[in-house]
């Protein structure tokens, strides 16, 4: 494979890398701020109204940021009926396939969340709920995400790519 797309292939996958395990400690934050919830809602009788929403937009912050990392590691779901008979160069060959569909997909879902995020930068969107948080930064982070998710496709792709070439890309 050509120098620049083993060099595409080792920043993303490290990009995503960093960022995926950085991301793996949000569960601690979304945990802190559940349980200080609870501490509020039932030891100081004060319930809060912004902490339910906001441990949600942890969470949609944490797996679509996380999503890539989880790829690149392969502990996506697959089914395995037939793939695990086929060789490695057949594996390829399907991969690249499956890569590129999903390289389509994700473009078409990147340009609908760019889109809704610039609706909610303009308009100053807000939430629907008694907190009524602005809703760009979440928008803004799913569209990073998915972002991400792409790069990180096209990275699975190069690498699927060199499997069925039965090349070596690292």
């Amino acid at each position: 494979m050509p120098k620049v797309i083993k060099a595409y292939v080792r920043y993303v996958d490290a990009l995503n890398r960093r960022l995926g395990i950085a991301v793996m400690y949000l569960i601690f934050v979304m945990m802190g701020l559940l349980l200080f919830a609870s501490l509020t809602r039932y030891v100081l009788h004060i319930p809060l109204v912004w902490v339910i929403e906001m441990s949600q937009f942890l969470m949609a912050a944490y797996y679509i940021l996380g999503g890539p990392y989880s790829m690149q590691l392969g502990s996506h779901v697959r089914m395995d009926v037939l793939y695990e008979r086929w060789r490695p160069k057949t594996q390829g060959f399907w991969d690249s396939l499956t890569a590129m569909v999903m390289i389509f997909y994700l473009v078409v879902l990147f340009r609908g969340g760019f889109a809704s995020t610039v609706y909610s930068l303009e308009y100053g969107q807000r939430n629907y709920s008694a907190w009524a948080p602005l809703m760009w930064p979440i928008k803004a982070i799913m569209t990073a995400g998915i972002g991400l998710m792409i790069l990180q496709t096209i990275s699975i792709f190069f690498k699927d790519l060199a499997k069925f070439m039965e090349r070596d890309i690292a």
